[in-house]
């Protein structure tokens, strides 16, 4: 009988010490193994004018429930994320973490407008969980196929090619949401007349920044013809990209329109 007590007490202190370990050093090694893990947390988070933020694993959200889309999403885009994968394209969803609840895709049908990401899951293809969260229906806004697939495509491309020659860059883009804009569906999700990226390439000794404001419509035109400033965007928006970072450095990167440090090839 003794004998089978001290069995079950070092059962038991075993058990103790593999949880212990397991939540000390595997959990803290496992929410590492990722460094594309969501970490618009930092100072480079824009403000929000709607207070709806949701964070997601490798992207936030700044929702806005009148025109039933993000005003941003921002997220980090490192060399190492531009990868080739043939993941399958999953259905788009509703967003669980926004409390005014997401537009359905249901508004989309026959409406003439494809899906267009904001975070674009080309963005996303180191893994398949990263690839699927970018078809949550915060991501999406409405965009005539000759813009989602022509210049905007291009400025998406040309995103990931800076990626990988600059290393790490934060990205934050949306439609320009103002009143009286064109709506479809039976939630009224708003069609943005322009869409805007900001890029900000945030690695010493060179830190800089580039902004595109482009029309919603078909265009051949080269993309650095749609740079702009990113005080230019503020004032469509209303929203302060960059709140955090040290006051001089910012008002140097937000007023200029320069293209000069960018590789266009």
């Amino acid at each position: 009988m003794r004998n089978r007590k001290f069995i079950y007490t070092l059962i038991s202190v075993a058990f103790a010490v593999g949880f212990y370990i397991y939540d000390n050093y595997y959990a803290a090694d496992t929410s590492n193994t990722n460094s594309a893990q969501n970490t618009s947390t930092s100072a480079f988070l824009p403000s929000s004018t709607t207070g709806v933020i949701a964070r997601h694993n490798f992207y936030t959200v700044s929702y806005n429930e009148n025109f039933e889309q993000a005003e941003w999403v921002a997220y980090e885009l490192e060399s190492s994320h531009i990868k080739s994968a043939n993941f399958k394209r999953p259905y788009f969803v509703e967003d669980p973490q926004i409390s005014t609840k997401s537009a359905s895709y249901r508004n989309y049908k026959n409406s003439g407008y494809n899906k267009g990401h904001l975070c674009p899951a080309g963005d996303r293809k180191f893994s398949k969980e990263a690839f699927d969260e970018t078809f949550l229906m915060s991501n999406v806004t409405p965009q005539i196929y000759e813009f989602n697939g022509g210049i905007w495509n291009r400025l998406e491309q040309k995103t990931r090619y800076w990626a990988k020659k600059y290393k790490k860059l934060y990205v934050v883009t949306g439609g320009v949401l103002e009143p009286n804009l064109k709506t479809i569906g039976s939630e009224n999700v708003a069609v943005p007349n322009y869409f805007y990226k900001i890029i900000l390439d945030y690695q010493e000794p060179e830190i800089k920044a580039i902004a595109f404001l482009m029309p919603h419509k078909k265009s051949e035109k080269a993309l650095y013809k749609y740079v702009v400033s990113i005080d230019e965007i503020e004032k469509l928006t209303g929203i302060d990209f960059f709140p955090e970072l040290d006051d001089s450095l910012e008002d140097k990167l937000e007023k200029s329109n320069s293209y000069a440090n960018w590789s266009f090839r």
